[in-house]
């Protein structure tokens, strides 16, 4: 474990709250969502204001979220197969988002109510803390009046979409850092419903937008340090993996041979 710590700002809660950054590599996503549900119960029984963030990659997959849908997506059943690209219907906000390594999903627990903020000011705060940490590459960034997500010059380069359960939240944000396909998945990442004039439909990354591409756990640190900051942390801890994921793999393991017996 490495713990780092910051100054927080001005405008945030002064209150020297612990952050853990957990980063997991490539993780199956289902076990993550699982994880995640895990969380967001125990931190429904702390009165700390503790935060979690999972830090990771997923394997080939699209996620849908509720202001997605399948005809997002311009892959027929048969292309979908071949590509062996599996379809998770998810109750977050945002569109659909194109899952592969080389894409940093990043997962914070936040208890909302403990800081008294609302889901546009944790969202605002999120956002923020994918611009500083894209800022430094000095790639063109555009954001979207009403909208949650960053946008480089090819397409969106970071997609934003948190679910909110007892005022916790789950899910977060997708960074694409080296992952150059996504622009030919076959997704609408943007849908024309929600796109402003003259948005891109495709999904882009650092390594389509900046020559100088970092590696992703260059990036995940980044994230790490500059989430800390705009979530007002004290301090934050930097951990390997994940204590209870072995556990999650067990009880999945565990239900599948259940399920088959």
């Amino acid at each position: 474990m490495e713990i780092f710590d910051f100054e927080p700002f001005e405008n945030v809660r002064q209150t020297p709250t612990q952050i853990d950054f957990h980063h997991m590599g490539i993780v199956d996503f289902d076990l993550c969502v699982a994880l995640q549900k895990r969380l967001v119960y125990e931190s429904g029984g702390r009165d700390d204001g503790h935060i979690v963030c999972l830090l990771c990659e997923h394997p080939p997959l699209i996620s849908i979220g509720r202001a997605g849908s399948r005809r997002h997506i311009h892959l027929t059943t048969q292309e979908m197969r071949r590509r062996k690209l599996d379809l998770r219907w998810i109750g977050r906000g945002g569109a659909c988002v194109a899952h592969t390594p080389g894409q940093l999903a990043v997962y914070p627990i936040v208890p909302l109510k403990y800081y008294g903020w609302s889901v546009g000011q944790y969202l605002q705060r999120l956002q923020d803390g994918l611009l500083d940490t894209v800022r430094p590459y000095e790639v063109p960034i555009y954001k979207r009046p009403g909208r949650f997500g960053l946008w480089g010059r090819s397409g969106m380069l970071a997609a934003i979409g948190v679910a909110v359960q007892n005022w916790i939240t789950s899910h977060g944000a997708f960074l694409n850092v080296a992952c150059s396909p996504l622009s030919q998945v076959g997704i609408e990442a943007n849908p024309a419903e929600l796109a402003c004039p003259g948005d891109s439909p495709t999904m882009s990354s650092l390594l389509e937008e900046t020559e100088a591409c970092p590696t992703i756990r260059e990036v995940a640190r980044s994230v790490a340090n500059n989430l800390a900051q705009r979530f007002g942390t004290a301090q934050a801890s930097w951990h390997s993996g994940h204590p209870l994921f072995s556990e999650i793999v067990k009880q999945t393991r565990d239900r599948t041979r259940q399920a088959a017996s």
